[in-house]
C-alpha cells in the first residue's frame, strides 16, 4: 500500500470542483449495501468516468482471500468496521498488495486515533459511512490530484436551447466579463468548427485554432495548445473555430477530451460555446462540464428544448448542481412572449438573468468586434453578466479597478444581495 493522504475527513471542504479521475482500475469490498450503493453511484459520476469500477461484498476478507492469486488494482476501497478487526485486515491486506496500489478505507468509527492508525499503515484516505456518492468520488479522485492541480480548470459549457438565441454572443460576454471583472484567466473554446463567431465577436483572425489540435491529437499537450491560443485581452485568450467549409466536421465522442484535459491543467476558467446540436460529443461536452448555461428565449420551442436539456443533464450529473438557464431577447417587439414566472414554473426553476431585447447595442457590437461592456459602459445587461459569471465560476468578488463610475453603484447593489 502507498501512503497518499490527501484529506481529513474531519476537515474535508464541500468543493465540487473535482478534477476527474484518469483512466484507473477501482475495486471496491463492501459490506453493507449502504456502502456499496454509495460507490455505485459514485461510479456514475462524470469524474469517474474514465475509471473501471468493481464492486462486490465481503469487506477485508474478501479483498485479501482476492489477491492472493492475482494483481491488485490501482485503487482498492474496503469497508470494515471494528478497529482490532480493521487494522489486522489491513496488515494482512498489505502482504497482498502490489507496490503503488491506493488503500481507501470506509468505516463508520469518527476516530483521529483510528485515524492516524491507518494513515501509518499507508491509507490514502478514510470516508465515513453513511457516505454521500461525492464523498467517494472525491476520495478516489483527490489521490491523482498533483498539488498544482487543486486549482483544477473550471469548464463551463454554454449551450444554446435552439438556434438563433443568441448563446455565443452570451458565452463571449459572459468569458469577457470573467476576465476582466473576476480578474480570472480564462479561454474560450469555440466549438462551432464551421460557422463559430468568437474570432468575429473578439476581432482576432487567428492562423490556428481548435481544428489544428481536433485533428491532430497525437500532438496534443500543454505546449502545442498555448501555441494555438489567440490572446484577446490580459486575461482572455481564444481556441477559435476556422468557420469554413473546405471540409466535414464529423467528430467521434471523445474527440476532444485531450484537449479539454490539457486546458483544465493550465486554465482556471474555460468557457465551451457549444453549438446547437445533438451529437455524441456535444453531449459529452454538456455532462462533463463543471456548470452549464443554457441560453433561451422566450417561447415555447426554447421552454421544451430547456426542459428536455434540464432534465436529461440533471440524471446524468446527479452529484452537481442542475443548470443554470437565462432568458435572452425578452421584450423583442411585436413577438408574443411566455413570461418568465411561467417559464420558471415549468422548468422548476427561475432564471439566472432575462437579458433584453436591444437590436441596436448588439448589433453594433456585433459589427465592430466588440462586447457590450465596450460598446455601452452603462448599458443594463452588464450587471447580469457580472451576475452570471459569478455564480458559474463561484467567485463573489469583482475586481475595483474594473468598475467605471457609472457601473459603481450598480455593482454595488449586486454584490451587496
Amino acid at each position: 500500500m502507498t501512503s497518499h493522504h490527501r484529506t481529513n475527513p474531519q476537515s474535508q471542504k464541500n468543493d465540487e470542483n473535482i478534477a476527474p479521475a484518469p483512466r484507473v482500475s477501482v475495486q471496491a469490498f463492501c459490506e453493507t449495501v449502504e456502502a456499496a450503493s454509495a460507490v455505485q453511484a459514485a461510479g456514475e459520476d462524470r469524474r469517474l468516468a474514465k475509471a473501471h469500477l468493481k464492486i462486490q461484498m465481503g469487506g477485508l476478507p474478501a479483498a485479501i482471500e482476492a489477491y492472493r492469486s492475482s494483481p491488485t488494482p490501482n485503487v482498492i476501497v474496503v469497508e470494515g468496521n471494528g478497529q482490532e478487526v480493521l487494522l489486522g485486515g489491513l496488515d494482512q491486506l498489505a502482504g497482498v498488495c502490489d507496490a503503488g496500489t491506493r488503500v481507501v478505507v470506509m468505516g463508520r468509527a469518527n476516530d483521529v486515533l483510528l485515524y492516524r492508525e491507518l494513515v501509518r499503515r499507508g491509507v490514502s484516505d478514510y470516508v465515513l459511512v453513511p457516505a454521500a456518492p461525492l464523498d467517494v468520488v472525491r476520495s478516489i479522485c483527490n489521490l491523482f490530484s498533483t498539488p498544482e492541480a487543486a486549482s483544477v480548470g473550471r469548464i463551463i459549457a454554454v449551450v444554446g436551447a435552439r438556434g438563433g438565441v443568441g448563446a455565443s454572443t452570451i458565452a463571449h460576454n459572459i468569458a469577457w466579463t470573467i476576465a476582466r471583472d473576476l480578474a480570472m484567466d480564462a479561454v474560450v473554446v469555440d466549438l462551432d468548427l464551421a460557422f463559430g463567431t468568437a474570432g468575429l465577436d473578439y476581432n482576432q483572425d487567428p492562423m490556428q485554432g481548435i481544428a489544428d489540435a481536433v485533428f491532430s491529437p497525437e500532438r496534443i499537450d500543454t505546449a502545442f495548445v498555448d501555441r494555438l491560443l489567440a490572446k484577446c485581452t490580459d486575461h482572455l485568450s481564444l481556441l477559435a473555430a476556422p468557420a469554413t467549409l473546405e471540409r466535414v466536421y464529423d467528430f467521434s465522442i471523445e474527440a476532444f477530451d485531450a484537449i479539454f484535459d490539457t486546458l483544465r491543467s493550465t486554465m482556471p476558467c474555460i468557457v465551451l460555446d457549444v453549438p446547437h446540436q445533438w451529437t455524441g460529443w456535444t453531449r459529452r461536452a454538456l455532462i462533463r462540464a463543471d456548470d452549464i448555461l443554457i441560453v433561451a428565449t422566450p417561447d415555447l420551442a426554447s421552454l421544451r428544448n430547456t426542459k428536455n436539456l434540464f432534465e436529461l443533464l440533471k440524471a446524468a450529473r446527479p452529484n452537481d448542481r442542475p443548470p443554470l438557464y437565462c432568458l435572452n431577447q425578452v421584450g423583442l417587439p411585436k413577438r408574443p412572449e411566455i413570461p418568465a414566472a411561467e417559464f420558471a414554473k415549468a422548468i422548476e426553476s427561475a432564471p439566472v438573468a432575462a437579458l433584453p431585447f436591444d437590436a441596436q447595442t448588439f448589433g453594433l457590437a456585433a459589427n465592430n468586434g466588440q462586447m457590450i461592456a465596450e460598446v455601452s459602459g452603462s448599458h443594463k445587461t452588464i450587471p447580469q453578466f457580472v451576475e452570471i459569471a459569478q455564480q458559474l465560476t463561484g467567485r463573489g468578488e469583482v475586481k475595483k479597478a474594473a468598475r467605471s463610475s457609472r457601473l459603481a453603484p450598480l455593482l454595488g447593489k449586486l454584490l451587496r444581495k
